[in-house]
């Protein structure tokens, strides 16, 4: 039963859940996901309005907006959801999580599949964006404020605007890196030492009694502005 998974679900990645009735009347989440699947079933027989009159009360009620035509599996989790908004064709595995503000939306007015298919065991951090008819592969992981424009393969990690995949998983639990973030702050911490460096050898080469123009500079690298690492 899809609403026994749901429940489960929050009890297994939500270590704040402490109870049934604590979980039943205080988690916004679940109240969305009961209204969606509710609403969804009257979208696939043809009722007209209703379902969307549904989402629009699920919204102002729970702050999370889910177009009834969304095809959602078991074990769904939206943590605090406020924000949190999931399109039309979207697809939504099994076991899936998402954080607040997250969008599964669309990139413009086309008609047809526009919304991301999500595999089952997905983790979709806080106010990430995962746009258009794209696949987010099997226990992937989507970091905070990445905005996901290409296929996910699965098993991996993606981060960053545009996001890029950084990491991959194996079966045996274990992380590989496929490519390093840059980090401005080391990059900056490396400039100011070798300014450093630059002028000590000035410092030194003047009490030696060099004219200026004739005193050796460590050039700066690429990433200070220079071209080269040193003369």
């Amino acid at each position: 039963m899809s609403l026994r998974d749901d429940v489960r679900a929050i009890f297994d990645r939500d270590p704040a859940a402490r109870s049934i009735s604590e979980v039943a009347l205080a988690y916004p989440g679940l109240h969305a996901i009961i209204l969606h699947r509710f609403a969804h079933r009257l979208y696939e027989m043809g009722v007209p309005l209703v379902p969307r009159l549904i989402s629009h009360c699920n919204r102002f009620f729970t702050g999370i907006e889910i177009h009834p035509g969304a095809k959602i599996g078991r074990g769904f989790f939206v943590d605090h959801g406020m924000g949190v908004v999931i399109g039309e064709t979207a697809e939504v595995g099994d076991n899936v999580t998402l954080y607040q503000g997250v969008t599964l939306g669309g990139t413009g007015k086309q008609r047809g599949k526009r919304h991301p298919t999500v595999g089952n065991g997905v983790v979709v951090g806080v106010g990430a964006k995962v746009l258009g008819a794209i696949t987010i592969g099997d226990n992937s992981r989507i970091g905070a404020g990445a905005v996901v424009l290409r296929d996910v393969p699965p098993n991996s990690t993606a981060v960053g605007v545009p996001a890029k995949v950084v990491a991959f998983r194996s079966s045996q639990g274990t992380t590989e890196r496929v490519e390093n973030l840059p980090d401005p702050e080391a990059t900056m911490i490396n400039c100011l030492q070798r300014k450093i460096l630059e002028l000590e050898d000035r410092l030194i080469a003047l009490e030696e009694g060099k004219m200026p123009g004739n005193i050796p500079v460590r050039a700066a690298s690429p990433a200070c502005g220079g071209e080269s690492d040193e003369h």
